[in-house]
C-alpha cells in the first residue's frame, strides 16, 4: 500500500472514512449511489463498469461482479468487454457502453457528433447522465484505490 495504515484499522474504512472525513465519507456514498439508484439494464452497466476496470488496473473491480435481482453477467462478459470491438455477444447498448466507457476515459475530446448520434439513438439524455456519472465515479474511485494500493484489500460494505 502506499498509504500508511495504523495497526488494526481497516484500510478501506480509514483511508475513505477517517483521514478525509468531509470528502470520503461524500465519496463513498457517491460510490455506493450508483449501484443503488441505477436505471440501466445490468448489461450495459457491468460492460461501463468492466472497461474502466480493465484500464485502471484495479483488482477488486476486475474480480466484483455487480449482482441485482439475483442475477450476474456471465463469467465470460469481461472478455467480451475487453473485444467490445468485434465480440458478437452484446446488443448495440452494451457495445456503446463499453465503448463510451474506454472513451471518457481515454479520449474524452475525441467523442465527436457521430458517437453522440449513435448514443442518442440508444440512450435517453436521462440514462446518458447517468451512465456519465457511473463512468466518472468508477474511473476516479478505481483509479483512486489502485493508486494509493488499496484495491488489493477493498470490501465493500456489507460484502
Amino acid at each position: 500500500m502506499n498509504i500508511d495504515i495504523p495497526e488494526g484499522k481497516n484500510p478501506i474504512e480509514y483511508v475513505w472514512g477517517e483521514m478525509v472525513p468531509g470528502i470520503g465519507v461524500a465519496a463513498s456514498e457517491f460510490s455506493l449511489a450508483v449501484y443503488a439508484h441505477t436505471t440501466l439494464g445490468l448489461r450495459e452497466f457491468e460492460a461501463a463498469r468492466l472497461r474502466i476496470a480493465q484500464i485502471n488496473g484495479c483488482a477488486f473491480c476486475l474480480d466484483w461482479r455487480t449482482e441485482r435481482d439475483g442475477q450476474k453477467v456471465e463469467e465470460e462478459f469481461a472478455e467480451a468487454v475487453a473485444r467490445w470491438r468485434t465480440t458478437d455477444a452484446f446488443d448495440d447498448r452494451t457495445r456503446l457502453a463499453a465503448e463510451y466507457a474506454e472513451r471518457y476515459t481515454l479520449d474524452h475530446d475525441g467523442l465527436d457528433d457521430a458517437f453522440w448520434t449513435r448514443m442518442t439513438a440508444h440512450y435517453s439524455q436521462l440514462q446518458i447522465v447517468e451512465l456519465t456519472m457511473s463512468i466518472g465515479s468508477w474511473l476516479a474511485f478505481g483509479r483512486l484505490n489502485r493508486v494509493l494500493g488499496l484495491d488489493t484489500v477493498c470490501v465493500l460494505p456489507g460484502h
